[in-house]
């Protein structure tokens, strides 16, 4: 179960709470990442995810500390995405084979090199532990600096704060929408999908406090992730065979094939990407972020009172 904010904890402490939580948590992937390093790294790297989503939950109440911390995370988060790009390609490959199952020999041989680059990266044992351990070191420093999230003790503030993080992320997604509607650039289905998660991990932390529950919005939000994380692989893929055609051996013949598969895999990605963000995200969100806010309002109050009662 995703981690959320405890409804009996005072908004600092609790989001103090999660961030050493989450970091706790990547430390152990890391450290199991010596053993099983394609499990542990994609896993380490969701919780660090989770703890830049938590950032810009309460980021309007302490810019200086998401700043330098959001940059700490991102900045692991990429030195340890080796490994999972690899096997995202050889999974992107997979489904292009199943997609266009007449292509299935072509995909084979595309396979079998995938297969053996990321089998090459990996046999390097020395160049990896450093990778681990540079990362590791980086987030135990970075839980020696959760103490320094300054965040207002007043309910209304502590309120204000984490609706305003929710919108700045709805508005972040609808603007993504927006330009990769008109533009339709790579680049803007990748800005798309990172807000799309961004707000997915959010209502995760929400959880009740989030008007109406909406079960069916969470489930929406991970196919519409899954659909986008698909068209980023294919993007990537397309990338790499134009920038390194030669290591694969293909006949110009063959390279057009996968070529004409990816961009009709694309296009249909794209569209229905546009459409279930559209469904997701294209309404006014006064009324929900105004429900919030009191929810929100009304349950930091309620802490702040028990604290009273309790001193």
């Amino acid at each position: 179960m995703s981690a959320r904010l405890d409804p009996n904890l005072a908004l600092a402490n609790d989001a103090m709470r999660l961030l050493r939580q989450d970091v706790h948590l990547a430390l152990d992937h890391l450290a199991r990442a010596h053993a099983e390093p394609e499990e542990h790294l994609h896993k380490c790297r969701r919780r660090l995810k989770a703890v830049r989503a938590l950032l810009r939950l309460v980021r309007p109440g302490d810019e200086t500390f998401f700043k330098a911390e959001n940059a700490r995370y991102r900045d692991v988060a990429a030195s340890l995405a080796g490994p999972r790009e690899a096997t995202a390609l050889i999974e992107t490959v997979d489904r292009l084979a199943e997609a266009h199952p007449h292509h299935a020999e072509l995909y084979a041989g595309l396979r079998a090199v995938l297969v053996e680059r990321r089998n090459a990266a990996m046999s390097d044992i020395t160049a990896f532990a450093s990778v681990i351990d540079a990362a590791t070191a980086t987030c135990r420093q970075g839980l020696l600096r959760v103490g320094a999230l300054s965040l207002p003790a007043d309910p209304n503030a502590s309120a204000a704060i984490v609706a305003r993080g929710v919108q700045t992320a709805i508005d972040r997604a609808k603007k993504a929408l927006t330009k990769a509607r008109s533009h339709g650039k790579e680049d803007d289905f990748h800005d798309l999908r990172k807000a799309v998660k961004v707000h997915a991990a959010q209502l995760d932390l929400l959880g009740k406090l989030w008007p109406g529950g909406d079960k069916a919005r969470r489930k929406a939000l991970d196919k519409l992730g899954g659909k986008l994380g698909d068209l980023n692989d294919l993007a990537v893929f397309g990338a790499l065979l134009s920038k390194d055609a030669e290591a694969f051996k293909l006949a110009p013949e063959a390279l057009r094939t996968i070529e004409k598969d990816l961009k009709r895999e694309a296009k249909r990605l794209r569209k229905e990407s546009l459409a279930g963000t559209a469904a997701l995200f294209e309404h006014d969100w006064k009324r929900k972020i105004a429900k919030l806010t009191e929810r929100l309002r009304l349950q930091f109050a309620a802490v702040s009172t028990t604290t009273l009662w309790a001193a």
